[in-house]
């Protein structure tokens, strides 16, 4: 479904990704592990189009989506969940996920209904604003903003950071919905357990590159270990 190939980005005189190469299979789980700052969030970035890519390939279902703004891939079925949530703090519930609809052109009361399903403390809190939520709960206003848009591909930046296990075990239960469904998702994830128990594949990186990578069922815990600890 997703294929990088040779993909180069740059910040400043830094050569923040080198080379990354990687297939993301369709309707499966990929997990992106490693310490911060080693260019997993960057990655993610480039793959929404966030960011530029210096020099490289990104393909969405076989076209080339290297050059496309983030509202044209948002239109194609790629979804984005910011590290940090960036839900509008302003907004209510209601209004945040009906700026996750029309980054997609707009989406249908079915959607509305699905993803309440999915996180029913949106449906309850709809009239809240997203600042007055906790953590937890904007971290599921997060993703359902990015659902409303009906993506086939998921992008998840650290969706466990800093929420507690009751909802860790919330969120880890609607993405093993979504794939389900036939969603597929790319999750940026440091809590180990909470990757190996969605993810089919890993790659792991280290300073920009991909330095391991295969089966989830095939990774050496212990090794995964030493790149992910500070």
């Amino acid at each position: 479904m997703l294929e990088i190939k040779g993909l180069n980005q740059y910040y400043g005189g830094s050569h923040a990704l080198r080379g990354i190469d990687l297939s993301v299979p369709r309707g499966a789980c990929t997990a992106l592990l490693g310490r911060n700052g080693v260019g997993k969030t960057t990655l993610l970035k480039c793959l929404m189009g966030l960011l530029p890519v210096e020099s490289g390939q990104v393909a969405f279902d076989g076209r080339d989506i290297t050059k496309f703004a983030p509202h044209q891939r948002a239109r194609l079925g790629i979804g984005y969940v910011p590290q940090g949530r960036e839900i509008f703090p302003r907004l209510t519930v209601a209004e945040n996920l009906a700026v996750g609809a029309e980054a997609a052109g707009g989406a249908d009361r079915e959607t509305r209904a699905e993803v309440e399903a999915l996180f029913p403390v949106l449906g309850a809190m709809q009239h809240r604003r997203g600042g007055d939520l906790s953590g937890g709960q904007q971290q599921q206003l997060a993703i359902g903003r990015a659902l409303m848009s009906r993506p086939r591909l998921l992008l998840l930046d650290e969706p466990t950071e800093g929420i507690q296990p009751s909802t860790i075990k919330e969120i880890e239960r609607a993405l093993r919905a979504l794939l389900a469904r036939g969603i597929t998702l790319v999750l940026v994830e440091q809590y180990l357990d909470f990757a190996m128990a969605l993810a089919q594949q890993y790659a792991i990186f280290s300073r920009g590159e991909i330095v391991d990578r295969g089966a989830i069922a095939d990774l050496r815990v212990a090794d995964a270990h030493k790149h992910l600890a500070v």
